[in-house]
């Protein structure tokens, strides 16, 4: 896993998109949860307050993240991608699709197979030592 999240690493850093990290992972967030806040943001990365607002100030900044006041209550501001961030976001995900199957050359439909179902005992592993 480390091998591979350097190797994200240094795509995001090196590529086309010059992206960090959590940049990345922002895009994607949004993309799964259009009209989400910075709130849902925050409780979903872990992060505080005031690193997650840098982060988006840097995403609308770039034009990759929108934002647009709640119909129900103004106080509110939804979070969405624009064109150019789901452009972005589609293009972080065929590189990681790439390196994904890169790093997966040569392994049998069968072998891929048996080692998700051991990542997947290895999740529920973990997940239970959480609870």
């Amino acid at each position: 896993m480390h091998l591979f999240r350097s190797a994200r690493q240094r795509s995001l850093r090196d590529g086309a998109h010059e992206l960090a990290h959590m940049e990345a992972k922002a895009l994607g967030y949004f993309a799964r949860h259009p009209g989400a806040t910075q709130s849902d943001m925050v409780a979903h990365a872990g992060r505080d307050k005031a690193q997650v607002a840098r982060l988006i100030r840097t995403l609308r900044e770039r034009g990759l993240v929108d934002a647009t006041v709640d119909e129900q209550d103004r106080r509110i501001t939804r979070l969405a991608l624009t064109p150019a961030g789901e452009a972005m976001h589609a293009a972080l995900h065929q590189d990681d699709g790439r390196l994904a199957e890169a790093a997966l050359a040569g392994i049998g439909e069968a072998e891929r197979a048996a080692l998700l179902a051991l990542l997947d005992r290895v999740r529920i592993n973990l997940a239970a030592q959480e609870d």
